[in-house]
């Protein structure tokens, strides 16, 4: 072979060499992301867990908020807002408690949904206080009042950001990467408008409703640790077994302050 057929052989090597690279960059990202083996739960065997939060001690009483600084607010709430921090039903159920389970996951991987979860500020509220979603979720937050607020959730594990929001302008939607129970958000134009997002890593939360009660369903049988949160009295946990095809009662007690 002369030298001529050498070099020739030699270029052909190294562009077959380089067409045989892996990808990289979005294109190497995407195949990486179609690889990821979703943990898809037997609807046979799944299991539930429900349960209610229960307040114990004396009813508290709703405390006034001072939303003069604003008249659109006042009007919202024909001038008696009230602080919404300490729901409790008549019945001693404690509202806006995230549940969600803390551990006996691990090595399971869930898809996240591609719905988003939304957020309101209505009546110079966020709407609602407590909300649940999984890592890399949508949020999509809307502004329903007549006047501008400032949505401004206070990560520590996620990015720390601060978006204004007019009245009519189009939602906006927000993700959040890694797992972080709880978020705390508040309006840096009105001083009492707050709200508290848990993102989790699987789709197993809930956040208890005006009388106090929870449930989360399609469980894969096994033993966790299930946490609630509130955002006055703290966290309590409970280790819980799910059966397979089984119901798992769990309830909390929290000490009024």
């Amino acid at each position: 072979m002369n030298v001529a057929h050498r070099l020739c052989w030699a270029v052909l090597a190294v562009f077959a060499s380089g067409c045989s690279k892996a990808p990289s960059g979005p294109a190497q990202k995407a195949e990486r992301a179609s690889a990821v083996s979703y943990f898809k739960v037997d609807p046979v065997t799944a299991g539930s867990i429900s349960g209610s939060i229960l307040y114990v001690g004396a009813k508290p009483v709703p405390k006034p908020i001072d939303m003069s600084g604003d008249p659109a607010c006042v009007e919202a709430h024909k001038g008696k807002p009230h602080d919404e921090s300490l729901l409790v039903s008549s019945k001693g159920g404690l509202a806006n408690v995230f549940v969600h389970i803390k551990s006996g996951l691990e090595g399971k991987a869930f898809e996240t949904p591609s719905a988003p979860a939304t957020l309101d500020q209505r009546g110079c509220w966020f709407t609602p206080r407590v909300l649940g979603l999984q890592t890399n979720q949508p949020l999509q937050i809307s502004n329903s009042d007549p006047v501008t607020h400032n949505v401004h959730p206070q990560a520590q594990s996620n990015r720390e950001w601060n978006h204004s929001q007019g009245s009519g302008e189009p939602p906006i939607t927000r993700r959040f990467p890694r797992p972080e129970v709880m978020i705390p958000v508040k309006c840096n134009i009105h001083s009492w408008m707050h709200c508290f997002i848990g993102v989790v890593d699987n789709p197993y939360f809930a956040v208890s409703g005006a009388d106090g009660t929870f449930a989360i369903k399609n469980i894969p049988p096994g033993d966790y640790v299930l946490e609630v949160w509130h955002e006055k009295l703290g966290t309590q946990e409970q280790k819980i077994t799910v059966p397979p095809s089984g119901q798992q009662q769990v309830d909390f007690k929290f000490k009024g302050e």
